[in-house]
């Protein structure tokens, strides 16, 4: 969330926010309602005021007609007290329920579009993978290697879950381990998190935990829902505390099963692996001063880029347009791997991005830090380390040869023990 104050000072420069990233929010109409949660404020702390100088006047000795006056008086103020609170709260609602739409102010050098092809492609680790034959996509290349099972996932769980089975089993736990080892090469602490989050967490992390735009899934009657990522759960960790940042960020690690009703969302891009209701994700998140969230932006970056070097993955960052930021973000960088398969003649797909959320989710969830005898709101990063199915498909894809086998990037061998998955006879 946007601290208020600022929204009413920058109206205009908000608007201009909004409009650029597409979304939809009435800035006046929280202007409005600020202002009066602040004058109710105002008045019933008067009120309040005016009820203990009443409560004082009835400790002196008094006339039997001024001690009535004075109860008939206290218990107009109670009245009128109960009443300004009431209409304060039902203000306080409203007023969050319109605040919480109005997106992140967006970075000054984000490119400005509406969808993934106006984001602006910033560097390259390497040009698309070349074949001597027609490369063909995971979803084939798994049926053919017996490695997933869709068909088998559908009739169990329903459309897009699916079954790991044989060496993509083993290369799924090796993508986490190698991950993992690299975070915490970085100072990361690593966790493995809750795959359930209560609905106020995933709300101030900036997911709608409800109703026709939720992408997560809730556990009725419970108060909590399944995360979409470890986003949620690592964001939640210190929610409502002070937290201290004078020995430099706080960084975390966090490895969980990742729920979303999206699958299926995104036309033919979506086939297999790559757009799915479950999968594993490994995420970094980190708390920071303010003046070095935009450091350490790039260091997320940074290590989302060594992780896919070190499989010898092709890919490109792009820096995120205002309309696909997504409305906590402040900048993000998405990381995309080449993917053969993918279309007539191959395309790039995202596998990772992260992001600057600057204080918008620290002010949902309460998180401040001290500096100069102050309490500041923390900034919140978060990016991904690797997204377990979408890296299985580069690895797979990348890695097919013409017999219809597959190399495995030589830094997952010690994890999962081979170096080719062999074609089947």
């Amino acid at each position: 969330m946007l601290d208020l104050k600022y929204i009413k000072e920058n109206a205009e420069a908000v608007k201009a926010n909004i409009a650029a990233r597409f979304m939809t929010a009435d800035v006046d109409e929280v202007i409005r309602l600020y202002d009066r949660r602040n004058a109710l404020i105002t008045e019933t702390d008067e009120l309040r005021r005016r009820r203990n100088e009443n409560a004082k006047s009835m400790k002196g000795k008094l006339e039997p007609e001024e001690r009535q006056k004075l109860i008939d008086e206290g218990k107009g103020l109670k009245e009128a007290i109960a009443a300004g609170e009431s209409e304060t709260a039902k203000v306080k609602e409203a007023l969050e329920e319109k605040a919480i739409r109005i997106p992140n102010m967006a970075h000054p050098d984000v490119p400005v579009g509406k969808e993934d092809k106006n984001n602006t492609e910033i560097s390259r680790s390497d040009e698309p993978t070349k074949f001597d034959f027609k490369p063909k996509d995971h979803v084939k290349l798994a049926e053919n290697l017996d490695l997933i099972d869709f068909e088998t996932g559908a009739k169990v769980s329903g459309s897009k879950f699916y079954f790991l089975k044989n060496e993509a089993v083993l290369l799924d736990l090796a993508l986490t381990r190698y991950a993992m080892d690299i975070l915490g090469k970085h100072g990361f602490t690593l966790t493995i998190t809750p795959d359930i989050a209560r609905e106020e967490i995933a709300a101030g992390i900036g997911f709608v935990p409800r109703g026709d735009e939720s992408n997560i899934y809730t556990l009725e009657g419970t108060g909590t829902c399944l995360v979409g990522t470890a986003e949620i759960t690592l964001g939640g960790y210190y929610a409502g505390d002070i937290i201290n940042l004078d020995d430099g960020p706080i960084l975390m690690a966090g490895l969980s099963h990742c729920f979303r009703r999206e699958a299926g969302a995104a036309g033919q891009y979506s086939k297999g692996l790559y757009r799915v209701h479950q999968f594993t994700k490994i995420e970094m998140f980190v708390y920071s001063k303010a003046e070095d969230s935009d450091e350490l932006l790039v260091k997320l970056k940074e290590i989302e880029e060594e992780i896919f070097n070190g499989l010898g993955i092709p890919f490109r960052v792009v820096d995120t347009c205002t309309g696909d930021l997504g409305a906590p973000a402040y900048r993000k960088f998405d990381l995309e791997a080449w993917m053969p398969g993918r279309g007539e003649r191959g395309d790039w797909g995202e596998v990772t991005s992260a992001s600057n959320c600057t204080d918008y989710q620290s002010r949902r969830l309460g998180i401040r830090y001290r500096e100069d005898g102050k309490t500041r709101h923390v900034h919140t990063l978060n990016g991904t380390a690797v997204a377990i199915s979408r890296a299985i498909i580069a690895v797979l894809e990348n890695g097919q040869r013409e017999d219809g086998s597959i190399a495995v990037p030589e830094a997952l061998v010690p994890y999962c023990g081979f170096s080719e998955i062999p074609a089947k006879g």
